[in-house]
């Protein structure tokens, strides 16, 4: 399970994984491996624009599947990751405005299609954490674990406390976290330090090297998938 012989542990998930994605979340992946960080969640984006994900890019697929050989997790990310217009301007998640058997029927949608690509997700990430209750109670009979922003849920209704640190670079967050509050949660984090990561972090140098610092500091911490967290 990762490094050992230290205190703890780190759990980076590395969202948006898609076509557009794929050379970029590649590339994270890879920088990942050199920091230590040898287990990571891998967050997929089913159908973006409504097009299978493997029939757009099949070397993704493939890639998938080498990581989950080497240990990594891969999880579902939304169905086709749209960001909906709210009032004021505003965007709101996914899954907000469903019915409960439309919710079903995307969740499900998508999970056939990761399925169809040989990818087996046990875990969901709603993208902008935006969660409903029709949507969890979705993913209650689905996947063996959700995650939110502060905790990870499991089907059998327990959670573990897990506060995720992120830079705020997607679009899709509703608020920018700053490089230097990441490196000042990485501090106080307790046994479980979490971290969110975008394609769009490595644009900006001062969120790279923050990213470097947590890692640095971590580099005594046994590194675990979302699905380790889970206990599946």
């Amino acid at each position: 399970m990762g490094r050992r012989g230290g205190r703890g542990t780190i759990a980076v998930s590395l969202h948006d994984v898609e076509p557009a994605t794929f050379e970029r979340c590649a590339l994270i992946r890879d920088w990942l491996d050199d920091h230590g960080v040898d287990r990571v969640t891998l967050l997929v984006i089913p159908a973006p624009d409504l097009h299978p994900f493997h029939d757009r890019r099949p070397d993704l697929a493939e890639w998938l599947d080498e990581r989950s050989r080497g240990g990594d997790a891969v999880a579902q990310h939304g169905f086709q990751h749209r960001q909906l217009h709210g009032g004021r301007g505003r965007r709101r998640g996914e899954f907000v405005g469903l019915d409960g058997d439309e919710t079903r029927h995307a969740v499900l949608a998508g999970r056939r299609l990761l399925k169809l690509a040989g990818v087996q997700p046990r875990g969901f990430v709603a993208p902008s954490y935006a969660y409903t209750n029709a949507l969890r109670e979705t993913l209650a009979t689905t996947f063996d674990w959700w995650a939110g922003l502060r905790r990870l849920h499991r089907a059998d209704h327990t959670s573990t406390r897990a506060p995720a640190l992120r830079l705020g670079t997607s679009t899709a967050l509703q608020r920018w976290t700053t490089p230097g509050a990441v490196r000042l949660g990485a501090r106080l984090s307790g046994d479980l330090l979490r971290l969110d990561l975008h394609p769009a972090d490595l644009d900006h140098a001062r969120c790279v090297g923050a990213v470097e610092h947590v890692l640095r500091g971590a580099r005594h911490r046994a590194a675990v998938t979302y699905d380790d967290l889970a206990g599946v």
